[in-house]
């Protein structure tokens, strides 16, 4: 090979190397910008969700044969899910769950109860499943009124600020 075809194969070379570089750079702030939204949205979603119990205990949740918010916010997450828009649920980080099919059950959502526990406010990670991507986000939820205790007696000795539960999502990154 001349001197000629090899200086002109390193530079075919080189330019694919950096056109491949400046796609993959491309892809990676789009995907960011991506991650970041749907980031965002994790975010005013648990806002609206722990606003919404709030007021549903603090205004109809009298005695305990009153439906309790916690059983409220089920039914709406999975009419959510139902629906295809994502999934989100209500899981225990007490160790003493009020109901056994509220322990975390999967990597992501026994690590966050850990790391929520040890003082985070929110634990996401990205993943993959059946070819798309998600953003799999932890919230911490808090005994933040006595009515709380009436349906969760085991939450009466929790300390201020800490995590008796979390909320789970599992959202489309678009």
């Amino acid at each position: 090979m001349t001197h000629s075809k090899i200086t002109l194969s390193l530079l075919s070379i080189a330019v694919i190397g950096l056109f491949s570089v400046n796609l993959s750079s491309k892809e990676t702030k789009k995907e960011s910008a991506a991650v970041a939204r749907t980031r965002e949205t994790v975010k005013m979603l648990d806002d609206v969700y722990k606003t919404a119990v709030v007021l549903i205990t603090e205004h109809y949740v009298n005695d305990e044969d009153d439906l309790p918010a916690g059983s409220a916010a089920k039914a709406l997450f999975a009419a959510i899910n139902a629906k295809g828009w994502h999934k989100v649920e209500i899981l225990d980080a007490s160790g003493e769950p009020y109901n056994k099919d509220n322990t975390p059950k999967d990597q992501f959502d026994i690590a966050a109860v850990k790391s929520l526990k040890a003082g985070e406010s929110f634990v996401d990670k990205v993943i993959s499943k059946d070819g798309k991507k998600y953003l799999r986000a932890a919230t911490p939820i808090p005994v933040v009124m006595k009515k709380c205790i009436m349906c969760h007696e085991n939450y009466k000795n929790a300390k201020d600020g800490e995590p008796i539960g979390i909320l789970s999502y599992t959202i489309p990154i678009k």
